[in-house]
């Protein structure tokens, strides 16, 4: 009770003048439903927060056996960074897991509209390699035959997957609530790593891509991207602010939402 009253106090002080806009964008199978505890969080620190359903994802109609490429999967997204006013407010892009992906894509496509884009636990892809590469790297790592019972589907050029709730429970949620598991039990849906299509994709630029500032934060107790793999990523793009989280799992906004809010703050209002 007292650390959660210390971090309350500690995220109350963050509060300044200046507004941040926290684009949250969830991992792969889920959607912005998994951000309900850090929203308010940030919101009570005096600061605006978006959170979107990519497609096929959380409330989204679309099912994932519609959509047929990595951008039509980022389209919310990318409809909402097209729909930001130029040269106006800049935003704070998080990207949870796959998620990374999708906000890469953004900086890449939005770089004057972004003022931090920041990986959690997530895949980052570099300017060197096509995008898969980083997907390809993780697979080679850890093949999908030890996801458990996670289930996957193959139609013609494109690969779909259904997480397994045992694989999730050990892999995802390990260090998260009963209630937070029972809560993704209800909500999972279908999903795909596109890694097909992202094979097929552009090298993501570094003059547009690589000129947003960006950072990482390491979830130390990871067991689906675990924290090896989190510093490979790290190394490979570059990126030189890191923060770390401990005691924290795949699902750190649900695991320490109060110790994610914290770092995001720290990170963003240096901007």
């Amino acid at each position: 009770m007292e650390q959660n009253a210390r971090m309350k106090k500690g995220i109350m002080t963050q509060k300044q003048t200046e507004e941040k806009h926290f684009v949250l964008v969830h991992g792969v199978c889920h959607g912005a439903w998994c951000w309900y505890k850090l929203k308010p969080l940030l919101e009570s620190a005096g600061h605006r927060v978006t959170t979107l359903d990519l497609a096929a994802s959380g409330i989204n109609t679309h099912t994932i056996e519609e959509v047929h490429t990595f951008v039509e999967y980022s389209k919310p997204l990318l409809d909402f960074m097209a729909s930001l006013p130029p040269n106006e407010e800049k935003v704070v892009l998080v990207g949870h897991s796959f998620g990374g992906m999708s906000i890469a894509l953004s900086m890449d496509k939005f770089p004057e509209k972004i003022s931090l884009g920041v990986f959690l636990t997530a895949f980052a892809p570099d300017t060197q390699h096509k995008p898969s590469h980083v997907l390809e790297e993780y697979i080679e790592r850890y093949p999908i035959t030890g996801w458990m019972d996670t289930e996957l589907y193959y139609n013609g050029s494109s690969t779909t997957l259904a997480l397994g709730i045992n694989f999730l429970s050990t892999k995802f949620y390990q260090l998260c609530s009963t209630e937070d598991l029972e809560l993704v039990k209800t909500l999972i849906r279908k999903g795909s790593l596109f890694p097909q299509d992202l094979s097929k994709a552009e090298k993501l630029s570094r003059e547009r891509y690589g000129s947003v500032p960006s950072a990482y934060i390491i979830s130390n107790e990871d067991l689906a991207i675990p924290k090896e793999y989190q510093q490979w990523i790290i190394q490979n793009t570059g990126i030189d602010v890191v923060r770390e989280i401990k005691g924290s799992d795949h699902m750190v906004m649900l695991s320490k939402p109060q110790e994610l809010c914290l770092s995001l703050l720290e990170i963003a209002l240096k901007q």
